[in-house]
Protein backbone atom coordinates (compact mmCIF):
# COMPACT_ATOMS: atom_id res chain seq x y z
CA UNK A 1 0.00 0.00 0.00
CA UNK A 2 2.53 2.57 0.79
CA UNK A 3 4.57 1.16 -2.11
CA UNK A 4 1.33 2.20 -4.58
CA UNK A 5 0.38 5.27 -2.46
CA UNK A 6 4.11 6.72 -3.08
CA UNK A 7 4.07 5.69 -6.87
CA UNK A 8 0.50 7.71 -7.35
CA UNK A 9 1.76 10.69 -5.30
CA UNK A 10 4.59 10.95 -7.52
CA UNK A 11 2.52 10.98 -11.20
CA UNK A 12 0.44 13.23 -9.90
CA UNK A 13 3.48 15.82 -9.36
CA UNK A 14 4.44 15.28 -12.57
CA UNK A 15 4.06 18.07 -15.49
CA UNK A 16 1.42 17.18 -18.17
CA UNK A 17 3.58 17.44 -20.90
CA UNK A 18 0.46 18.59 -23.60
CA UNK A 19 -0.15 21.07 -21.36
CA UNK A 20 3.98 22.23 -20.82
CA UNK A 21 3.99 22.14 -24.73
CA UNK A 22 0.70 24.75 -25.34
CA UNK A 23 1.85 26.83 -22.23
CA UNK A 24 5.56 26.74 -24.35
CA UNK A 25 3.27 28.30 -27.21
CA UNK A 26 1.69 30.83 -25.23
CA UNK A 27 4.79 32.20 -23.37
CA UNK A 28 6.68 32.71 -26.62
CA UNK A 29 4.19 34.43 -28.90
CA UNK A 30 3.12 37.02 -25.77
CA UNK A 31 6.99 37.62 -24.85
CA UNK A 32 7.17 39.08 -28.20
CA UNK A 33 5.50 41.56 -27.58
CA UNK A 34 6.34 44.64 -25.72
CA UNK A 35 2.61 46.57 -24.50
CA UNK A 36 -0.26 44.75 -24.70
CA UNK A 37 -3.70 46.80 -23.97
CA UNK A 38 -6.79 44.49 -23.41
CA UNK A 39 -10.48 44.94 -22.45
CA UNK A 40 -11.38 42.71 -19.57
CA UNK A 41 -13.93 42.20 -17.78
CA UNK A 42 -14.10 40.85 -14.12
CA UNK A 43 -16.27 38.71 -12.45
CA UNK A 44 -16.70 37.85 -8.35
CA UNK A 45 -19.43 35.06 -7.66
CA UNK A 46 -20.31 33.47 -4.28
CA UNK A 47 -22.35 30.95 -4.42
CA UNK A 48 -23.30 30.79 -0.76
CA UNK A 49 -24.39 34.37 -0.55
CA UNK A 50 -26.07 33.82 -4.24
CA UNK A 51 -24.06 36.82 -5.38
CA UNK A 52 -22.64 37.90 -8.51
CA UNK A 53 -20.46 41.22 -9.70
CA UNK A 54 -19.05 41.93 -12.70
CA UNK A 55 -16.69 44.69 -13.79
CA UNK A 56 -15.32 45.91 -17.20
CA UNK A 57 -11.68 47.73 -17.50
CA UNK A 58 -8.92 48.20 -19.61
CA UNK A 59 -5.15 47.07 -18.86
CA UNK A 60 -1.59 47.92 -20.17
CA UNK A 61 1.30 45.22 -19.30
CA UNK A 62 4.38 45.43 -20.21
CA UNK A 63 4.96 41.92 -21.11
CA UNK A 64 8.34 41.24 -20.18
CA UNK A 65 8.18 43.21 -16.49
CA UNK A 66 6.17 43.52 -13.65
CA UNK A 67 4.50 46.90 -14.95
CA UNK A 68 1.00 47.47 -15.62
CA UNK A 69 -2.47 49.82 -15.66
CA UNK A 70 -5.63 48.99 -14.95
CA UNK A 71 -8.33 51.39 -15.37
CA UNK A 72 -11.58 50.57 -14.30
CA UNK A 73 -14.77 52.56 -13.39
CA UNK A 74 -14.38 53.12 -9.66
CA UNK A 75 -10.41 53.00 -9.81
CA UNK A 76 -7.14 52.85 -11.71
CA UNK A 77 -4.12 50.65 -10.54
CA UNK A 78 -0.40 51.71 -11.81
CA UNK A 79 2.33 49.94 -11.29
CA UNK A 80 5.92 50.53 -11.94
CA UNK A 81 6.79 46.99 -10.44
CA UNK A 82 7.85 48.30 -7.48
CA UNK A 83 5.07 50.38 -6.13
CA UNK A 84 1.36 50.45 -6.81
CA UNK A 85 -0.50 53.38 -6.98
CA UNK A 86 -4.69 52.93 -6.35
CA UNK A 87 -6.38 55.40 -6.97
CA UNK A 88 -10.02 55.49 -5.62
CA UNK A 89 -12.34 57.68 -8.15
CA UNK A 90 -15.03 58.86 -6.05
CA UNK A 91 -12.46 59.63 -2.77
CA UNK A 92 -10.63 61.78 -4.75
CA UNK A 93 -7.60 59.79 -3.19
CA UNK A 94 -4.33 57.77 -4.65
CA UNK A 95 -2.88 54.79 -2.08
CA UNK A 96 0.51 53.83 -2.38
CA UNK A 97 1.98 50.76 -1.48
CA UNK A 98 4.69 48.17 -2.21
CA UNK A 99 3.72 45.33 -4.89
CA UNK A 100 2.19 42.17 -3.62
CA UNK A 101 4.33 39.16 -4.49
CA UNK A 102 3.05 36.89 -1.99
CA UNK A 103 1.14 35.11 -4.69
CA UNK A 104 -2.50 35.64 -3.04
CA UNK A 105 -3.61 38.19 -5.37
CA UNK A 106 -3.48 37.90 -9.40
CA UNK A 107 -0.94 40.70 -10.75
CA UNK A 108 -1.98 41.95 -13.52
CA UNK A 109 1.10 42.07 -15.09
CA UNK A 110 0.84 38.16 -14.60
CA UNK A 111 -2.43 37.20 -15.46
CA UNK A 112 -0.95 35.79 -19.51
CA UNK A 113 1.99 34.15 -17.20
CA UNK A 114 0.56 32.81 -14.46
CA UNK A 115 1.25 29.33 -14.89
CA UNK A 116 5.52 29.82 -15.52
CA UNK A 117 6.28 29.57 -11.68
CA UNK A 118 4.30 27.44 -8.88
CA UNK A 119 2.06 25.55 -10.74
CA UNK A 120 1.64 22.39 -11.70
CA UNK A 121 -0.60 22.16 -15.01
CA UNK A 122 -2.92 19.63 -16.73
CA UNK A 123 -4.66 19.46 -20.29
CA UNK A 124 -8.22 18.48 -20.09
CA UNK A 125 -9.31 18.80 -23.50
CA UNK A 126 -10.95 20.92 -26.17
CA UNK A 127 -14.12 23.20 -26.23
CA UNK A 128 -15.56 25.25 -28.98
CA UNK A 129 -17.62 28.26 -29.07
CA UNK A 130 -18.75 29.67 -32.29
CA UNK A 131 -15.84 29.02 -34.73
CA UNK A 132 -13.02 28.86 -31.98
CA UNK A 133 -11.74 26.20 -30.61
CA UNK A 134 -10.28 26.93 -26.68
CA UNK A 135 -7.61 24.49 -24.99
CA UNK A 136 -8.47 24.11 -21.49
CA UNK A 137 -5.24 23.53 -18.84
CA UNK A 138 -6.06 23.40 -14.73
CA UNK A 139 -3.73 24.57 -12.60
CA UNK A 140 -3.07 23.62 -8.73
CA UNK A 141 -0.46 25.72 -6.61
CA UNK A 142 2.45 23.89 -5.93
CA UNK A 143 1.74 25.68 -2.42
CA UNK A 144 -1.35 24.09 -0.70
CA UNK A 145 -1.33 26.91 1.56
CA UNK A 146 -2.41 29.33 -0.87
CA UNK A 147 -6.34 30.81 -0.63
CA UNK A 148 -6.84 29.49 -4.09
CA UNK A 149 -7.06 25.72 -5.20
CA UNK A 150 -7.14 25.78 -8.67
CA UNK A 151 -6.88 28.01 -11.71
CA UNK A 152 -8.63 26.93 -15.11
CA UNK A 153 -6.95 28.39 -18.29
CA UNK A 154 -8.96 28.87 -21.53
CA UNK A 155 -6.37 29.06 -24.68
CA UNK A 156 -7.22 30.34 -27.64
CA UNK A 157 -5.87 27.31 -29.87
CA UNK A 158 -4.84 29.42 -33.19
CA UNK A 159 -4.01 33.01 -31.59
CA UNK A 160 -2.27 31.01 -29.12
CA UNK A 161 -3.00 33.30 -25.91
CA UNK A 162 -5.54 33.23 -22.83
CA UNK A 163 -8.34 34.77 -23.09
CA UNK A 164 -10.29 33.60 -19.96
CA UNK A 165 -8.52 33.09 -16.10
CA UNK A 166 -10.92 31.23 -13.42
CA UNK A 167 -9.77 30.95 -9.72
CA UNK A 168 -11.23 28.61 -7.75
CA UNK A 169 -10.89 29.50 -3.87
CA UNK A 170 -10.94 27.78 -1.17
CA UNK A 171 -14.29 29.34 0.34
CA UNK A 172 -16.22 28.78 -2.44
CA UNK A 173 -15.98 32.13 -4.68
CA UNK A 174 -15.43 31.97 -7.95
CA UNK A 175 -13.44 34.55 -10.33
CA UNK A 176 -13.38 35.59 -13.62
CA UNK A 177 -11.02 37.42 -15.74
CA UNK A 178 -12.33 37.27 -19.34
CA UNK A 179 -10.31 39.26 -21.95
CA UNK A 180 -12.51 40.69 -24.49
CA UNK A 181 -10.43 42.57 -26.78
CA UNK A 182 -6.28 41.96 -27.16
CA UNK A 183 -4.16 44.64 -28.84
CA UNK A 184 -0.34 43.82 -29.16
CA UNK A 185 2.37 46.92 -28.84
CA UNK A 186 -0.61 49.96 -29.16
CA UNK A 187 1.38 53.26 -29.75
CA UNK A 188 1.53 54.52 -25.74
CA UNK A 189 4.38 55.79 -23.42
CA UNK A 190 5.99 53.37 -21.12
CA UNK A 191 5.04 56.60 -18.47
CA UNK A 192 1.62 55.00 -18.22
CA UNK A 193 3.20 52.63 -15.89
CA UNK A 194 3.98 55.43 -13.21
CA UNK A 195 1.52 57.70 -11.14
CA UNK A 196 1.84 61.06 -12.64
CA UNK A 197 0.36 63.58 -9.63
CA UNK A 198 -0.28 66.26 -12.21
CA UNK A 199 -2.63 64.60 -14.30
CA UNK A 200 -4.81 63.90 -11.27
CA UNK A 201 -5.15 67.99 -9.72
CA UNK A 202 -6.63 68.14 -6.08
CA UNK A 203 -5.98 64.14 -4.93
CA UNK A 204 -4.94 63.22 -1.90
CA UNK A 205 -2.06 60.73 -1.73
CA UNK A 206 -1.84 58.48 1.13
CA UNK A 207 1.31 56.41 1.20
CA UNK A 208 1.13 53.00 3.00
CA UNK A 209 4.73 51.52 2.13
Amino acid sequence: MLVLSGIGASAYAQTDEKAKVILAEVSKKYRSYNIIKTDFSFTAENKQADTKETQAGTLYVKANANKYKVTMPEQDLISDGKSQWTYLKKDKEVQVSNVDNSGETLNPAKIFTIYEEGFKYLYTGDTKKGSAVYQMIDLSPTDTKKSYYKIRLSIDKTAKRITNVLVFDKNGNRYTYAVKTFSPDPKVSENIFAFDAKKYPGVEVVDLR
